[in-house]
């Protein structure tokens, strides 16, 4: 799955799966200068492609940079117009993405769609703490009625635990997932579902984002209460901090692919 889902990407810059770490790496390497005056997207086909000086960008894997939406191609020519002496795909994001998706997702999207129910099936909003009571009834004030639109709008119903000790989940609520996540089988909203199901630990919560019953803000706090509740007994240091505002920037471009993609 990895090799599927990785930034598919040549060189060192973008080589590990840390953001933090790959920043690092990314600070110590040479990146080619910005070679192009003007960023526009053109209509091609039954698509948007981006183009640098007229001529159209492509992938690592040489396939034409072309999105379903004019909206979705704007958020990639935005990254490369906002690139000043040097292009750094770090702060690329949307790019990085899509480049997954059109490299990676489009020749095997039942694996990336199988991955993501696995999630599901040991999805982090199941997991309860049973002390101390704030942190308890935190959890339930943000996870609950994600659990609770899970259950009404897509008639899928999931056991809770408290503590680590594996729950089964039923098997009927993921066959239900897994029909309604062939419904959004195409490539780039594929990759951006699973990046956001990754990066919250939750295939549950990217599905609310994604249907608009939660907006992204809220559900990165709920991704992060146990994480915050720690914060808050114990502080953090600079590098957590800078890891979670990487992992932040490309939820947060996950979310605007999907909504670009309409």
């Amino acid at each position: 799955m990895r090799e599927i889902l990785n930034d598919l990407e040549d060189g060192p810059h973008l080589s590990d799966p840390d953001p933090v770490r790959r920043a690092q790496i990314q600070m110590k390497t040479h990146l080619p200068k910005r070679f192009y005056k003007a960023v526009a997207v053109a209509p091609v086909e039954d698509a948007f492609a981006v183009q640098l000086d007229g001529r159209p960008v492509r992938t690592p894997a040489k396939a034409l940079l072309a999105l379903p939406t004019q909206e979705a191609a704007s958020l990639v020519a935005a990254e490369f117009e906002a690139q000043k002496e040097v292009i750094d795909p770090v702060v690329m994001p949307v790019m990085r993405l899509v480049n997954t998706a059109l490299d990676g997702v489009a020749n095997e999207p039942q694996a990336v769609l199988e991955d993501i129910l696995r999630f599901a099936s040991t999805d982090m909003l199941c997991y309860r703490a049973d002390t101390p009571q704030g942190l308890v009834e935190r959890q339930n004030t943000h996870w609950d009625p994600v659990l609770d639109w899970v259950r009404s709008t897509l008639g899928a119903r999931f056991n809770l635990a408290e503590g680590v000790i594996h729950v089964e989940q039923p098997r009927e609520s993921i066959a239900v997932l897994g029909a309604h996540l062939r419904q959004r089988s195409e490539p780039m909203r594929l990759a951006a579902l699973h990046l956001m199901t990754s990066l919250t630990g939750s295939a549950l919560l990217a599905l609310a984002v994604e249907a608009g019953e939660v907006d992204a803000e809220a559900a990165w706090r709920a991704a992060h209460v146990d994480e915050d509740w720690q914060i808050e007994q114990w502080g953090q240091d600079a590098e957590a901090v800078a890891r979670r505002n990487a992992r932040h920037r490309d939820f947060l471009a996950a979310v605007r692919l999907l909504q670009a993609l309409g």
